[in-house]
């Protein structure tokens, strides 16, 4: 098919013209705002309770549960946390449970973006009690899935479509993730890569403000800066070969991780004990685990800075990275409340830290950063948000390149050996197939007037209806259905079924007084085949105008696989374009 000027109508844009995308972008900013102070209420309540369980003081002040001086009795305080979170997922809502990217993308795919206040309110309190009696994980997830709940809550006050929902639902998270960590670019990815399932500027320009109203928030109620500033030096030839090799090594982690995790689930699944119940056995394994490695409760950020900065002996971080991989999994396979950024950073930064002492080509300093960027990516699937993610967490320059490089190749090795990934396995198992790879569609690519058909024969309206039916629809019929014309201007369509019914009078009469539907032939393709499959009709007048509705063609269900044929040719279509000197052509 190739595209044809026409002077018949308006020329059409890069971006579909959307005059409600000022009044969503306001919204979202505002959503941004409240998303930071709900990710510093989030952060408040993990010290909060951090301080109430390992301490027994009522104290918002940082400190780490490693520092505590329970002795065997810390492994009851898991255990604590996880009947609590159990109860209140029990009888106040099952939401709650799990690492909130999945809820959210099961939200914005198949509840059109509709989430519940007692997510917004159930969900930061649930994960601080499970984050501060000593749960392995981050306050990322959960304030994914409060941001999320808090922008759907706002925008379901307000006459909105399901895609502006989901365009407020994704600013609320993300703006949540820019508030927590400081990275409103990768925020932004984020949503590119696994939320948004679309890249529009209706939903890429809110995400965007919101983020960037979070990013100049955030210093005002927390720290500023980096999370974990780092520089190391500029990358050498030889760091390529590295960052493969670190690649492929995070990818098997990342598989082995979430095989683990689902093989995990599957287990508390065969329990003959009400799921209410799997947070508390789940935190037990969390208990034993920090007794012996004190380090490994809580989220860990201490424990971040000191593996990207190598400070932590081999045999150290051998040993927590092995204790912080099992209870991670065991306890968010119990179905309770947590996220994955945090834990997955620590154990990608202890590999690298294991790596530093064997991979050449560069600073040792940069495998842990490169790893735990590469472990996120191959985790998550998301490369982009994994390379500039660690650079927001650092603001290491230096590092982009390997960052790329590796975060590249184990997103490569899951995508070659893993059918689904962490995040959307969940889902599946819930009877819903995520399909995460998506394209601008052939049929918004093409105009109407590219498939129409153009010679068109019309039934005069003034025609008696038993005329039309002999003349139209007997041994010379062109179309099953035909455009009625008053005079030049089209008034609907004819087909047998609809003349058969109306015995007697005109074609026109048979029509009716209803508006016509119809189609422009500057419209994409989508729209049309939108309109047809919502009034469940086969074809539409082609049409110059809404004032003249002069017939210009006719456009069929038929005629709108045309542009889906030339996607095959692109896709499928396997062919030499140009020889080489000694190949023959």
């Amino acid at each position: 098919m190739t595209p044809k000027a026409s002077s018949s109508h308006p020329p059409r844009g890069d971006f579909a013209l959307n005059t409600r995308l000022l009044r969503i972008t306001v919204m979202a900013a505002v959503i941004g705002a409240i998303s930071t102070v709900a990710a510093r209420v989030l952060l408040d309540l993990i010290r909060f309770f951090t301080n109430l369980f390992f301490f027994q003081t009522f104290s918002l002040a940082d400190h780490s549960p490693a520092t505590n001086t329970l002795g065997l009795w810390v492994i009851g305080v898991p255990v604590i946390g996880g009947l609590i979170v159990g109860v209140v997922a029990r009888y106040g809502s099952d939401k709650i449970r799990g690492h909130g990217i999945p809820e959210a993308i099961e939200a914005i795919l198949f509840g059109k973006s509709k989430m519940s206040p007692k997510v917004a309110l159930l969900k930061p309190l649930s994960s601080g009690i499970v984050i501060g009696s000593g749960g392995p994980f981050g306050a990322e997830g959960p304030i994914i899935m409060t941001g999320g709940a808090i922008g759907s809550l706002i925008a379901q006050h307000f006459h909105l479509t399901a895609a502006e929902r989901k365009a407020l639902l994704v600013a609320g998270a993300t703006a949540g993730m820019t508030a927590v960590f400081g990275t409103p670019v990768a925020a932004v990815l984020l949503a590119v890569e696994l939320l948004l399932f679309e890249l529009r500027p209706r939903s890429l320009l809110p995400v965007a403000v919101a983020c960037a109203v979070a990013g100049f928030t955030r210093p005002l109620l927390m720290d500023a800066g980096p999370l974990f500033p780092l520089q190391t030096a500029v990358p050498g030839p030889l760091a390529m070969l590295s960052c493969v090799v670190a690649g492929v090594l995070c990818g098997a982690l990342s598989a082995s991780l979430s095989l683990s995790l689902y093989k995990v689930e599957d287990w508390f699944g065969k329990l003959p004990v009400h799921w209410m119940w799997w947070p508390a056995i789940g935190g037990l394994a969390v208990g034993i685990g920090g007794y012996f490695q004190p380090r490994a409760l809580g989220v860990g950020y201490d424990v971040i800075g000191d593996l990207l900065h190598n400070h932590l002996a081999l045999g150290v971080v051998a040993a927590l990275l092995a204790v912080k991989a099992v209870i991670w999994v065991i306890s968010l396979g119990s179905g309770t409340s947590g996220g994955v950024l945090a834990p997955l950073l620590m154990m990608g930064a202890g590999l690298g830290a294991v790596l530093s002492h064997v991979l050449p080509g560069n600073d040792p300093m940069l495998w842990p950063l490169v790893c735990m960027a590469a472990t996120l990516g191959g985790v998550m699937r998301a490369p982009l948000t994994a390379t500039i993610f660690a650079f927001g967490l650092t603001h290491d320059s230096n590092a982009l390149l390997p960052l790329l490089t590796t975060s590249a190749v184990a997103y490569g090795f899951t995508v070659l050996t893993m059918r689904r990934s962490i995040l959307t396995e969940k889902i599946a198992r819930r009877g819903y197939h995520i399909y995460r790879e998506y394209g601008i569609d052939p049929l918004e690519r093409h105009s109407v007037e590219e498939v129409m058909t153009r010679e068109v024969r019309s039934i005069d309206a003034a025609l008696p209806v038993g005329e039309a039916l002999e003349r139209y629809f007997g041994e010379d019929q062109v179309h099953r259905a035909y455009p009625v014309l008053r005079g030049s201007v089209v008034i609907g369509m004819a087909d047998r079924a609809m003349l058969a019914a109306f015995s007697v009078g005109t074609v026109g009469d048979a029509c009716g007084d209803s508006a016509p539907l119809f189609a422009l032939a500057g419209e994409n393709c989508r729209v049309v085949a939108t309109r047809l499959a919502r009034h469940r009709l086969e074809r539409l007048p082609v049409v110059k105008d809404a004032q003249s509705l002069a017939l210009v063609g006719l456009v069929a269900r038929s005629d709108l696989i045309k542009p889906s044929l030339a996607h095959f040719d692109e896709e499928e279509k396997r062919e030499r374009v140009r020889g080489l000197p000694w190949q023959s052509t």
